[in-house]
C-alpha cells in the first residue's frame, strides 16, 4: 500500500511541476511564436484560461493581454472563461509526459472542456504548436500530430528564447 501512495504522490508532484512548465512556457511562446500570437489574438483582454486536475490537483490559469500574448494570471475570476480540465491525475499524467496526445485524451474522454469550444481549440493549437516547438523532434513527435514546418536553425532558435523567458519567469515570479 505504501508504494502505491508513493507512485501516487510522484505523479501528483510530475504533474504539478509539468502544469508550471506548461503555462509559464505558454507565456513565453505567445511572445515568440507569432503563430500562437495569431491563435490567441481574437481573444479579448482580460479572457482567462485555466488548465487543471479535477476536483483539486494542481493548476495554471493564464490571462490574454489582447494582443495575442497570455499571461500568469495574478488573480483568478471565480468563473474562467476556458477551463480544461483533466478528469484524474493519472490521465494529466499519460498527456504531460507524452504518452498520450492532447486531442487523444479528449477523445479518450479524459479531459473536459468548460467554455467556447472554438477556443478550446485554438489552445490546443497553440499547445501544439509549443511543443513542436521546445521539445525534441523524437518527443514532439508522440505528443503532436503535426510538427511547426520551419527550418532547424529558426526552431533551435524560438526555442532557446522560448526557454530562456521560461527560466527568467520562474526566476523572478516563483
Amino acid at each position: 500500500m505504501h508504494l502505491y501512495k508513493l507512485r501516487a504522490g510522484l505523479k501528483r508532484l510530475f504533474v504539478a511541476i509539468m502544469l508550471s512548465v506548461v503555462g509559464r512556457s505558454l507565456v513565453a511562446s505567445s511572445r515568440v511564436e507569432p503563430g500562437i500570437r495569431r491563435e490567441l489574438s481574437d481573444l479579448p483582454k482580460g479572457y482567462q484560461i485555466q488548465m487543471v486536475v479535477i476536483p483539486n490537483g494542481p493548476e495554471f490559469v493564464v490571462e490574454c493581454n489582447g494582443d495575442g500574448t497570455v499571461d500568469l494570471a495574478k488573480t483568478v475570476k471565480p468563473r474562467v472563461d476556458l477551463r480544461i480540465a483533466f478528469k484524474h491525475v493519472s490521465h494529466a499524467f499519460l498527456v504531460l509526459s507524452f504518452q498520450e496526445a492532447t486531442v487523444q485524451a479528449f477523445a479518450n474522454d479524459r479531459l473536459v472542456a468548460d467554455g467556447d469550444i472554438s477556443h478550446a481549440m485554438r489552445l490546443v493549437r497553440c499547445l501544439n504548436r509549443m511543443e513542436g516547438l521546445i521539445l525534441p523532434r523524437w518527443i514532439a513527435a508522440r505528443a503532436v500530430k503535426r510538427l511547426p514546418e520551419m527550418p532547424f536553425a529558426e526552431k533551435i532558435v524560438k526555442a532557446i528564447r522560448i526557454y530562456a523567458q521560461v527560466m527568467k519567469n520562474l526566476v523572478l515570479f516563483r
